[in-house]
């Protein structure tokens, strides 16, 4: 991380616990979660889902029936929000899938901000639907050629960037990760998912989960979904990472399942990294996947035991995302996909009277043109 941050973000944390105790503040942001985004999402009883693979009933957190398509919008427009309070006049962020890119853009024009958005080369490539959403909504889209031209080079390019220009510009973090208070921020405004599944699961079935699946690469759609279950210790709670190809360097972004602890922008975290603690090239299918580096708060989720951290390979990943789209019509994003894959899973060693909630991070209209590709459709 870029030095000569320690003032800037002090100045982000002060505004933000500021804002958080703000009525206005508070009732504006709820009111846009309700009239703009469309929440509360739906939780869904995959049935058909359900009966075919045998076991566990499925539920999806239908964070993917979102305006933008995805959960992002959650902590985008709280950011976004944040930002316009603090007098700043440009949102700046990283992406890999595209979908934080599309949901800042999206808050930049309702506020009424300037957005810019730097993205991996490989990234703008697998992902163009997104690329063009952004642009589209007023964004300025910067390629980012450095390094592995993924999701790590591009917030390696954001941060340089905010620090060039911090009084005007607010580094709008699309995951839980990075230095303070941003873990904290996001699982705040991601947490609003599973404060609506615990309501509605209770609504729909009379009692709590026996278990909550999300896929993890930053970590904001899963503890979004995990946060309000916490406390309740009889569920159980699976985040679902990204093996890849293989278990060799390079081949995967199965951070908490193969890293060790260390630094990357501004946290301390379990990390892919070499013996010299440099992060190691990652890979994965999905793009919001692919990064070295995982939320703090997932790394203390790990040591304590509270989360268990699974992982999905590419093929499964697709297996799911096509299986969910044949006998759900539900096109899942491939980072959705992995959490999927590891759900179906689970459901068939279970009886039927189990329950399993998958947050279904977003929707899959980014990756069907690469899903075409891959299995020659």
């Amino acid at each position: 991380m870029p030095t000569g941050l320690e003032k800037i973000l002090k100045e982000v944390e002060v505004a933000y616990l500021e804002a958080i105790k703000d009525l206005s503040f508070l009732e504006e942001y709820n009111d846009l979660l309700k009239n703009y985004v469309g929440r509360p999402s739906p939780l869904y009883f995959a049935s058909r889902l359900t009966a075919k693979i045998g076991g566990a009933k499925i539920y999806l957190k239908r964070e993917d029936l979102n305006h933008t398509g995805a959960h992002k919008i959650n902590h985008c427009l709280g950011e976004a929000l944040l930002a316009k309070r603090m007098g700043k006049k440009k949102l700046l962020a990283e992406t890999g899938a595209g979908q934080h890119g599309v949901a800042l853009a999206t808050a930049a024009a309702l506020v009424g901000l300037e957005c810019e958005v730097h993205m991996g080369e490989i990234d703008i490539t697998k992902q163009h639907p997104n690329v063009l959403r952004m642009k589209l909504l007023g964004a300025k889209v910067v390629p980012v050629s450095a390094g592995g031209k993924c999701l790590k080079d591009a917030v390696d390019s954001a941060f340089t960037a905010f620090v060039s220009d911090p009084s005007n510009t607010f580094f709008a973090i699309g995951s839980a990760v990075g230095p303070h208070p941003y873990p904290m921020m996001i699982q705040k405004f991601q947490s609003i998912v599973g404060q609506e599944a615990k309501i509605q699961i209770k609504e729909q079935s009379g009692r709590l989960p026996d278990y909550l699946v999300a896929c993890v690469g930053g970590g904001s759609n899963a503890i979004g979904l995990f946060n309000e279950f916490l406390l309740d210790e009889q569920v159980k709670i699976y985040g679902v990472e990204p093996s890849g190809k293989g278990r060799n360097p390079g081949e995967h972004a199965a951070t908490l399942t193969f890293g060790q602890p260390g630094n990357i922008h501004g946290m301390h975290t379990y990390v892919l990294q070499d013996d010299k603690q440099e992060p190691l090239p990652v890979h994965s299918i999905a793009s919001g996947l692919d990064y070295p580096g995982v939320g703090p708060v997932h790394s203390y989720l790990k040591q304590t035991g509270r989360v268990n951290y699974v992982t999905a390979s590419d093929e499964q990943a697709i297996d799911a995302f096509l299986e969910l789209s044949k006998v759900e019509g539900i096109i899942p994003a491939l980072e959705s996909a992995h959490a999927l894959a590891f759900a179906f899973d689970l459901a068939q060693k279970e009886n039927k009277d189990k329950i399993i909630i998958v947050n279904l991070s977003g929707r899959g209209d980014k990756d069907v043109d690469y899903v075409a590709e891959k299995i020659k459709l």
